[in-house]
């Protein structure tokens, strides 16, 4: 959540930050008169609170007729400390309730608008040239279905639409990519973790998604508890409630998991192959760090998946994405986007964002501080941040960018060793 404090010295740094994001401005002004109702509703509570236990000294050293009267007293000040704690309790859950729908503070220089207003940061790689090379390229799941790679026929008759199958050198593929993500974020010192793929609604909650209207999110009713669309989700969760020491530098975890998204939007969208789906795995990387190293961490998870993607030799492009396409916990999102060749345009593989204290603030994530002295000077909320490092959409680029006129698939020489030296996908 964000920073009340923060909101109440500067309002108009935030009415502008919703502003970028197309959102509600009014949304600061009604926090603000809640909080004000919150502190006047506590400031009457421990006024009544103090009135009751100096009350409570007179009636112990009065006596007789003064002693009635004074205890008529005190059961009159209880109910009024009773009221006003029951004013200060509601108060409080009346700002609870606004922050909870309050998005991230967005970082200055973040483009305003919606999902078409990004900036392009940079391109890298150049797009194959199929007409100059004298074939006319085939989609992935056509190349998929000549490898024995993909099966969405009978994805689609086990579990519907959006399910497949991946067999063969398609699940060895995706084995090989996900593992060589993982060994490149052990590498850059994150810890490996497989995570749960359920979680409680705090922990979905406390992440910043919104568990009673979030139409993506598959829920288990009957357990309250919610399939998870990232490893971000519980990796998150990992550390609530506790204090972390930053002083040896970031925390970092590789997170290996599968992941669940219901694509309540996307219909008509997509509805080809294994770009949109409802299940897919993903390693993600998560960090956390002191506030003020965010930026400087959220630039090194863009240039370790920029290496992922130059180690499958793609060609790509970075955005910087718009506002209101953020969500609610990011302050600043960029999003590495592969040319997928069938469909003449670029397609996300990665995103990372930073999403400041706005999820530690929830889920009371907290770092120890300490003073030039290295005695402890309390504590503060820490920046969380995440990235995609490989999922299995990438197969879809590998496949399109790197085939053969005869259906063929040439292996990128950093996965070969993954695949136990295979060079090339043969057509079945």
């Amino acid at each position: 959540m964000i920073d009340v404090r923060e909101l109440s010295e500067n309002p108009e740094k935030f009415r502008a930050s919703q502003r970028a994001r197309g959102a509600d401005e009014s949304l600061v002004d009604r926090l603000l008169a809640a909080d004000s109702r919150r502190r006047a509703a506590l400031t009457q509570y421990e006024t009544l609170r103090a009135e009751q236990n100096a009350f409570g000294k007179k009636v112990a050293a009065a006596k007789g007729e003064e002693k009635q009267a004074l205890l008529a007293e005190v059961k009159e000040l209880a109910a009024k400390v009773k009221s006003s704690s029951a004013d200060a309790d509601a108060a409080q859950a009346e700002q609870d309730e606004l922050l909870r729908v309050f998005p991230n503070l967005v970082i200055d220089g973040v483009p305003a608008g919606g999902e078409d207003d990004y900036e392009v940061v940079k391109t890298v790689g150049t797009p194959r040239d199929f007409a100059a090379e004298g074939f006319e390229p085939r989609d992935h799941l056509e190349i998929g279905e000549l490898l024995g790679a993909i099966d969405m026929e009978r994805g689609a008759k086990v579990s519907g639409a959006r399910f497949y199958f991946l067999k063969g050198v398609g699940a060895r593929l995706e084995l090989a990519l996900l593992q060589m993500a993982l060994d490149q974020a052990i590498a850059a010192g994150f810890t490996p973790m497989i995570t749960p793929t359920l979680v409680r609604p705090e922990t979905m909650q406390g992440t910043g998604f919104d568990v009673k209207h979030d139409a993506e999110i598959y829920r288990l009713a009957e357990d309250d508890l919610y399939l998870v669309g990232t490893s971000e989700v519980p990796l998150a969760g990992y550390h609530s409630d506790e204090i972390l020491d930053l002083s040896g530098g970031p925390v970092r975890y590789a997170g290996w998991s599968s992941c669940y998204r219901r694509e309540a939007g996307s219909h008509g969208k997509d509805t080809r192959g294994i770009i949109r789906v409802h299940q897919f795995n993903k390693v993600e990387m998560f960090s956390y760090v002191p506030l003020d190293e965010a930026q400087a961490e959220h630039a090194r998870l863009l240039a370790w998946e920029e290496e992922m993607l130059a180690k499958v030799e793609l060609p790509y492009r970075v955005i910087d994405t718009a506002a209101g396409d953020l969500g609610m916990s990011a302050a600043r999102k960029f999003d590495c986007e592969a040319w997928v060749p069938t469909q003449g345009r670029y397609r996300e593989l990665t995103s990372t964002s930073n999403c400041t204290g706005f999820q530690a603030r929830r889920l009371n994530i907290r770092e120890r501080m300490f003073d030039g002295d290295g005695a402890s000077k309390g504590t503060r909320s820490v920046a969380t941040l995440n990235g995609t490092l490989a999922t299995t959409r990438w197969l879809v680029a590998i496949l399109e960018h790197h085939q053969n006129p005869d259906g063929s698939v040439t292996v990128p020489a950093a996965l070969r060793p993954y695949l136990g030296g295979l060079e090339v996908l043969p057509v079945l």
